[in-house]
């Protein structure tokens, strides 16, 4: 089973690709905390890369494949944004007091911690970010 969504780099587009990851995960099966963690995941990568990935202000198409195999979920979101790996950021101390730890950096930690994989890669000037979750 596969879908296929295209939504533009604004903000506004993250409630609406929600829900349709929500009809899905009722037409597939998908349990309830899997269909969470796969939202938190991709309202991180999407608003990282609404924010951070276009250095002008024209609309930009995101790419987002969704298929399900074998109890398994991968999600394929692909952008023409500047390059950027969040497999090589940094995990944030937690540990430190929330005082002294630097700002940012929690999303793409939340993300690591939802997903059982996490894969990028860059092709012909857009970045693919690969998410995966068993059921």
């Amino acid at each position: 089973m596969e879908e296929n969504f295209i939504i533009a780099n604004k903000i506004d587009e993250i409630p609406v690709l929600a829900g349709k990851i929500e009809e899905l995960a009722t037409s597939w099966g998908i349990p309830l905390p899997v269909c969470m963690n796969i939202n938190l995941a991709l309202e991180e990568a999407i608003s990282n890369i609404i924010f951070y990935a276009y250095t002008d202000k024209e609309k930009h198409s995101i790419n987002i494949s969704i298929s399900l195999s074998n109890n398994q979920i991968v999600i394929i979101i692909e952008d023409d944004g500047i390059l950027f790996d969040p497999t090589s950021f940094k995990q944030p101390d937690i540990n430190l007091p929330a005082e002294e730890r630097p700002i940012g950096g929690l999303g793409i930690f939340l993300m690591i911690k939802t997903m059982d994989e996490i894969l990028y890669s860059r092709k012909h000037d857009n970045n693919y970010l690969t998410l995966k979750i068993q059921m």
